[in-house]
């Protein structure tokens, strides 16, 4: 969003409509929707559409914001209601199917977990989805569910694999449970 003084009320109308007719476009063509569509669409020019969000990183993001953050609070929510490997495992599914069921969520999850210290990936879906990674990671080893030498950006990029393997199965949801329990199987102590 811009940053400084509040925006006009006009400014600000323009920046809801891009954020609705992106969320829009994403869903139906993936992260590589125009940009000059979605101004169109919004009835704004692509100067306005760049004034808000300087990249289509930036307007992935925006669009995208509450599904991550609902990710992280999800994480919470499965800590205190699960044992810690059950909820671990359950926000991994979770995950997963939001990264399939949500075309544009792919690519703000793909840059989260390429690079731990990458300057590329998006503030929110890095913050929120490393954050909630290493809580429930932290919670599965000290219950000894987990091996204590994974770390959770492993644990991420193998959970991104697995929604990637499941897409090559038609996106199926019974394939995502599946492969976790494949996958979980390497990652339990003993």
């Amino acid at each position: 969003m811009t940053q400084g003084r509040p925006m006009r009320a006009d400014a600000r109308r323009n920046y809801e409509r891009l954020l609705k007719v992106a969320a829009e476009a994403f869903a139906e063509h993936g992260e590589n929707a125009s940009l000059d569509d979605i101004a169109k669409r919004a009835g704004v020019g692509s100067g306005t559409l760049y004034r808000h969000f300087p990249t289509r990183r930036t307007l992935l993001e925006a669009a995208y914001v509450d599904r991550i953050e609902a990710l992280g609070v999800r994480a919470g929510e499965l800590a205190r209601d699960l044992p810690p490997g059950e909820a671990l495992m359950e926000w991994l599914y979770e995950l997963a199917v939001a990264t399939l069921q949500v075309r544009g969520m792919k690519a703000l999850l793909s840059s989260a977990v390429t690079d731990e210290s990458s300057a590329a990936a998006p503030p929110a879906c890095g913050t929120v989805v490393k954050g909630a990674a290493a809580r429930l990671v932290d919670a599965a080893q000290a219950e000894g569910s987990l091996r204590a030498d994974v770390q959770p950006i492993e644990v991420l990029r193998l959970a991104h694999g697995v929604a990637m393997a499941a897409e090559l199965a038609q996106g199926e949801a019974a394939e995502i449970r599946r492969y976790l329990r494949l996958l979980t199987e390497g990652l339990r102590v003993g």
